[in-house]
């Protein structure tokens, strides 16, 4: 791999009064597809032109394998950067917009015309060398600006919010192109976005941020199915969020670091989970299960395993998407208290055509005490 390590240490920066990153620290691996995800505001794209040389932090360091970066120009960093808006040079040709960075370092025209007819073979551009960006759709604008970003060979590529302005068809075409690129040249990708589908796409680890901060990083699978906060599971994907008190603790076996705890749910009742976070008795913790691990059906599921949740509940909406049904399903805890849970319902087969399931019908939704997760304490 021709790619660098990256490792942010402890990096801090201020707006006047506003806490843009508290204390942020991150170790990419060379050659990864790092992602840094969250929602507008929380930090992300000053993080990335920090990174890139564009901002200097109040506090911390940054580091492209052994070399500290911070006292280091954008243009000496070793790092190219694809924003969002493409940045291209609306007079040139898609061949010189290429070009452009290779004429600056004074190359020999051979050896420019060799290399950046490579460079647009590898964004499959070679067709439309001497069309200017005008005459371009929005992802041939991005492949332009990801070919003049790579043709220096960077040691790592930067990509804030590279895809937002497109279309979702074309966006998720032009995902997939951007992972086969990164396959192929091996270099260290850090690419910034709000978008969970795009993160869990294409990532090999991602950092998800909120209000200057870094929550949790893992791989698209620890992120999703085993989140750190209430925060992290609301905002990967759906979920289903209930406060909890924590009414009994067991180990599972004696060898192993996972428990068996029963929450006392007002709006579902008693429920089992199993959790590897040290719990005790009377703590209220936060719990979630997302809507695809909960099975619905009419008829009562006929099980004796002591680890299945088990609840009653009104269909309150049922929407058909085709490949899938989402329920709203009201239910009844205790002591009068009510909550609305989401079940997604795959439907994998040509049997599974339309919903069986229908508004204000009365069914049992049941979940494995696996498939739910303790995200901390309750907010």
């Amino acid at each position: 791999m021709i790619g660098s390590d990256v490792v942010i240490g402890e990096v801090s920066k201020t707006f006047g009064d506003f806490l843009a990153l508290n204390n942020v620290s991150l170790s990419i691996k060379r050659g990864e597809f790092f992602s840094i995800l969250g929602p507008s505001g929380c930090g992300k794209t000053t993080l990335l032109r920090i990174i890139a040389g564009f901002e200097s932090p109040d506090t911390g360091m940054v580091r492209f394998g052994d070399f500290d970066v911070l006292p280091l120009p954008p243009n000496k960093r070793q790092a190219n950067t694809v924003f969002q808006n493409y940045a291209l040079f609306p007079h040139l040709t898609v061949f010189e917009n290429v070009a452009f960075p290779l004429r600056l370092r004074k190359l020999s025209g051979n050896g420019v015309a060799s290399k950046t007819r490579d460079y647009l073979r590898l964004v499959q551009l070679e067709a439309h060398a001497h069309k200017k960006p005008n005459q371009l759709s929005g992802g041939q604008k991005q492949r332009v600006a990801i070919a003049r970003a790579l043709i220096n060979e960077p040691r790592v590529l930067l990509l804030d919010e590279p895809l937002s302005a497109l279309d979702a068809k074309l966006r998720q075409h032009m995902l997939i192109e951007l992972d086969q690129i990164h396959d192929k040249i091996g270099i260290t990708f850090i690419y910034v976005t709000h978008d969970q589908q795009e993160a869990l796409s294409v990532s090999d680890h991602i950092a998800v941020m909120d209000q200057g901060n870094v929550l949790q990083v893992g791989t698209p699978h620890e992120i999703y199915e085993s989140p750190a906060t209430d925060f992290v599971a609301r905002f990967i994907g759906e979920t289903n969020l209930y406060n909890g008190t924590v009414m009994k603790v067991e180990k599972l076996a004696k060898e192993e670091t996972e428990y068996m705890a029963d929450l006392d749910i007002p709006e579902l009742g008693r429920i089992k989970v199993t959790t590897v976070d040290d719990v005790a008795v009377g703590q209220t913790v936060c719990f979630t299960v997302r809507p695809e691990k909960v099975v619905i059906s009419k008829e009562r599921p006929a099980t004796n395993r002591g680890d299945i949740n088990l609840s009653q509940g009104l269909v309150d909406e049922p929407i058909y998407s085709g490949f899938q049904t989402k329920f709203y399903v009201k239910v009844a805890g205790n002591g009068g208290a009510q909550a609305v849970i989401r079940v997604i319902k795959q439907h994998a087969r040509y049997s599974d055509e339309g919903p069986d399931i229908k508004w204000k019908d009365e069914v049992f939704l049941s979940w494995s005490a696996n498939d739910g997760y303790i995200v901390g304490a309750a907010q």
